[in-house]
């Protein structure tokens, strides 16, 4: 008994804690339009990514070795180099109650990649867990007219499918023996930083005169929005799966939509609290049932059903 409770406060503990990351992006919107320099959003991903990978490296000191070298800079691209500035334009182009009801789709693509990827056949409840959140995201953000612009949509969903696939890879390749998930991270956030630097400085220019709010939002986002959000998140891939983790985003439209209550003044209509007991019940639906405790002579509960396939 004491093995099954310890195992279940331990995956409680690592949920708690990989909720921090989707909480604490629910704060960009906030922190970027309070904050930081105007119409610059590839500025802010480099400022975001580049050093808080070089913080990550200088404390773990481990670099990649052998094939790693290329699934770094797969998932340093998935993750965050193709990741930011597509999300950046969805964002600039779209209100953001669509950008979010279009992030809310991601649990149904892990879901779905993870057949060919992981070998793991969706169940019928993650599926409906992720349709409920789709629509709980929907009611809580979406405000009527909202206008749909094709190339933010474009941009919104392909950014959403590279972090989807990102996620299931990450789950895929865990880490090398050794290697910690700070080491992961650092690896990840530097290849997207590095190959943000030339996208920013040839679609922006020089960067403009940082004010005291610049900085303080850039290192906000920095170290508690990426350094710390990021290694939380692989964290929680690696110990929860890629679905259950995936369903956490969930909480990223419902502190944003909380923190336009508290700090902008905004209001929650009865539409809006529906949609967020919505959300926040499909985030609960999405966590696998905790292990049942397995009397002497009861046989063992089945295994999960998996999809084999020829890698």
């Amino acid at each position: 008994m004491g093995g099954v409770l310890g195992d279940r406060s331990g995956r409680l503990g690592v949920t708690l804690t990989a909720a921090l990351a989707p909480a604490a992006w629910g704060t960009t919107y906030l922190v970027t339009t309070q904050l930081l320099p105007e119409h610059r959003p590839m500025l802010a991903a480099v400022v975001r990514a580049l050093p808080a990978g070089l913080i990550l490296l200088a404390i773990g000191r481990k670099l990649p070795h052998g094939r790693w070298w290329g699934r770094a800079v797969v998932l340093g691209m998935l993750n965050i180099g193709l990741f930011f500035p597509l999300v950046f334009i969805g964002a600039y182009r779209l209100p953001g109650g669509v950008a979010a009801t279009i992030g809310a789709i991601q649990p149904l693509l892990v879901a779905f990649l993870s057949v060919p990827v992981l070998s793991l056949r969706p169940s019928r409840r993650a599926v409906l867990a992720g349709l409920v959140g789709v629509g709980g995201v929907a009611l809580l953000v979406l405000q009527g007219g909202a206008r749909l612009d094709g190339l933010g949509v474009a941009a919104m969903v392909a950014g959403i499918a590279l972090m989807a696939t990102g996620t299931v890879l990450t789950r895929r390749w865990g880490r090398p023996e050794g290697v910690s998930m700070l080491d992961l991270t650092s690896w990840q956030l530097v290849v997207g930083g590095l190959f943000l630097v030339p996208v920013a400085a040839f679609t922006e220019g020089a960067p403009p005169a940082l004010t005291g709010g610049n900085l303080l939002g850039f290192a906000y986002l920095g170290l508690f929005g990426t350094a710390l959000a990021y290694v939380l998140w692989f964290r929680g891939i690696d110990r929860l799966g890629a679905g259950p983790a995936s369903f956490l985003g969930l909480i990223n439209p419902v502190v944003a939509t909380t923190g336009g209550l508290l700090v902008l003044g905004q209001t929650l209509n009865g539409w809006q609290l529906l949609g967020l007991l919505l959300a926040l019940g499909a985030l609960v639906a999405g966590q696998p049932r905790p292990p049942r405790r397995v009397r002497p002579g009861q046989p063992a509960p089945a295994a999960p059903a998996r999809v084999h396939t020829h890698a």
